[in-house]
């Protein structure tokens, strides 16, 4: 029953992720074009700048809150009482972070033309934390997140082609995604209520909370400075324009990074449940099944972008931007360590509450990141950023492997899984290749490249058996 509803949540997590994949397919070859380099460059370095003050008002409470919840979500007055407190502490930092934030806009002149897109952009911290997702994530509900966040990004996509239509229009653009990102927060402060009540507490259990949060907030500080560290320095040292071109290979690094990301939310609450009753076979299935997962779909997308980093850029961007395309090549390879990283630390460490061994591997990479930026992106500009995005991601998977006590679980993936997605990603790599050498229209190349590699990577699978695809056919065909 378990693994039955794991699958549909990962489907509906899938649709969530492809919506949130196809938006930005739709809506960054109009604006790119529309609102052009620079503009593109100012919107993205003040949403760096915003993203740390997303990060202290955040301060790792949401992933503390799925762990928490789920392990109570059986017990309603358990429930009512660790989400309210929980939402409480979140409220407390909010304000602390808008206090700093507006402090900040006044007395930092640099950011002085930037003002008015960083309060615009800080809005949706006030919506992240009334919406208070992680309750929906805690009880599964996967499919009411899903159906309302296409909603939003459907609405979104209509408000974008009505009112954004010159550069002038980059402020409109801000508030449109906005409503994209935040709009369903709005509407789950009224829907939550069906799981429980949250109120706000002023005497709340610190010594419970606290540590394992600061914990977080200290881990997820690291992985922010990891994310964000290259286009701030990048802007700082280089300006809008190079801003605005390697943004447009990290929006494409994203969007598969969300894909793939969909798998950690769907079995945290699981593997978190799993871990604290020491069902450790359970814990084995599970994550063989997130394997399969990763494995089966993240080889395929970091061969294809790889190879068609050129053709994806053009077609989505504009030929301007061919200047993003070795960034992206690399941001491709960062995306492979991504992808195992995520495995190791999201699906094993954490939900074992190894909180403290995942402070030390992301702050680690996070300082090698950083340093690594302030020496290279001056020499070699964006391809510098890509560089150190992957060589910090190896350091930080090189680190969470140790700490992974085989012991007490084990699992097991036949050998001829890993013989499909090796063959597999062999001969989709051929075709693509082929298919760039024999067509010369941009367009044909991606619509050939893609659908034959489908075809191709899926009757493969198919032959050799490969367990997650079977699993995933066979929850489609009962629905």
């Amino acid at each position: 029953m378990n693994k039955d509803k794991i699958k549909k949540n990962t489907i509906y997590s899938i649709i969530k992720s492809c919506s949130s994949i196809v938006f930005p397919l739709i809506t960054f070859p109009y604006i790119s074009r529309v609102l052009l380099t620079e503009n593109i460059g100012k919107i993205n370095f003040s949403a760096s700048v915003v993203s740390y003050f997303s990060l202290i008002a955040s301060l790792g409470i949401s992933t503390y809150a799925i762990r928490e919840c789920s392990r109570v979500k059986n017990d309603k007055n358990k429930l009512e009482r660790t989400a309210g407190e929980i939402l409480s502490i979140n409220v407390c930092t909010m304000l602390v972070s808008y206090a700093i934030l507006f402090v900040i806009l006044l007395f930092l002149t640099k950011l002085q033309n930037y003002r008015i897109l960083i309060i615009i952009q800080s809005s949706a911290i006030l919506f992240t934390t009334f919406g208070a997702d992680w309750i929906n994530i805690s009880m599964e509900d996967f499919k009411y997140i899903t159906l309302r966040n296409v909603s939003f990004q459907i609405l979104s996509l209509m408000l974008m082609f009505i009112f954004v239509k010159n550069p002038n229009d980059y402020i409109k653009y801000v508030i449109i995604t906005i409503i994209s990102s935040s709009g369903g927060n709005i509407v789950n402060i009224i829907y939550r209520q069906k799981y429980c009540k949250t109120k706000l507490y002023f005497k709340m259990n610190f010594k419970k909370h606290f540590p394992p949060i600061f914990t977080l907030f200290a881990m997820i500080l690291a992985q922010q400075i990891f994310v964000n560290s290259d286009t701030t320095i990048l802007g700082l040292i280089k300006g809008d324009y190079e801003v605005g071109l390697y943004s447009t290979s990290v929006k494409i690094y994203n969007v598969a990074s969300t894909l793939m990301s969909s798998i950690s939310l769907v079995v945290i609450p699981k593997l978190s449940s799993a871990f604290v009753e020491k069902k450790y076979d359970e814990v084995s299935n599970i994550l063989k099944y997130a394997i399969g997962f990763t494995a089966t779909i993240g080889i395929p997308i970091v061969i294809g972008i790889f190879i068609l980093s050129r053709n994806i850029i053009e077609l989505i961007a504009g030929s301007e931007y061919i200047g993003a395309t070795i960034s992206l090549q690399i941001l491709s390879i960062a995306l492979l360590f991504s992808l195992v990283w995520g495995v190791v630390m999201n699906m094993i460490l954490l939900p074992n509450g190894k909180d403290k061994e995942c402070l030390k591997a992301c702050s680690i990479s996070a300082l090698a990141n950083l340093l690594l930026n302030i020496i290279f992106i001056h020499i070699y500009g964006l391809n510098a950023a890509a560089t150190t995005t992957a060589l910090s991601q190896l350091i930080g998977l090189l680190i969470c492997c140790k700490y992974i006590n085989n012991d007490i679980f084990s699992i097991s993936i036949p050998k001829k899984f890993w013989a499909s997605i090796i063959l597999g990603g062999i001969l989709i790599a051929i075709f693509i290749v082929s298919c760039r050498l024999f067509i010369i229209n941009n367009l044909l190349v991606l619509v050939v490249s893609v659908i034959g590699s489908i075809l191709i990577y899926g009757i493969l699978q198919i032959i050799f058996n490969n367990y997650w695809i079977r699993d995933i056919i066979s929850e489609i065909k009962k629905t």
